[in-house]
C-alpha cells in the first residue's frame, strides 16, 4: 500500500503533527516503506508457528511475596470523605 502526498497531509493534521513541505516526500516515502514491509510480513505462513510469550526461553527472578508494610487502611480512611465496609466511595462518573 503506497501513499502520497496528500495523504500524508491528512494523517499529518488528523494526528496534530506538523511536517515541513520540505520534509513530505521523505516521510510519504519512509511510511510507504513501512507499511510495504508490513504487506510482506503479512504473507507469510505462520500457521504452523506457535505462539510465544517471549522469544527467549527465559525465566524471571522473583522475589518472595512477603509483606513489607504494615497495614494503614484505617489511618487513611478517616480522612477519607466517604467510606463503606472498609472501601472508598467515589462519585459515579460513568452512567
Amino acid at each position: 500500500m503506497a501513499l502520497d502526498k496528500s495523504d500524508v497531509e491528512k494523517i499529518a493534521h488528523l494526528a496534530r503533527l506538523e511536517i515541513n513541505q520540505a520534509d513530505t516526500q521523505e516521510v510519504t516515502q519512509r511510511i510507504s516503506n513501512i507499511l510495504a514491509m508490513i504487506d510482506q510480513m503479512q504473507s507469510i505462513d505462520t500457521d504452523s508457528v506457535d505462539p510465544m510469550a517471549h522469544p527467549f526461553d527465559a525465566t524471571q527472578r522473583l522475589r518472595e511475596d512477603e509483606v513489607t508494610e504494615t497495614n494503614q487502611r484505617e489511618r487513611l480512611q478517616r480522612i477519607s470523605p466517604a467510606t463503606e465496609q472498609g472501601l472508598f466511595l467515589v462519585p459515579k462518573v460513568i452512567e
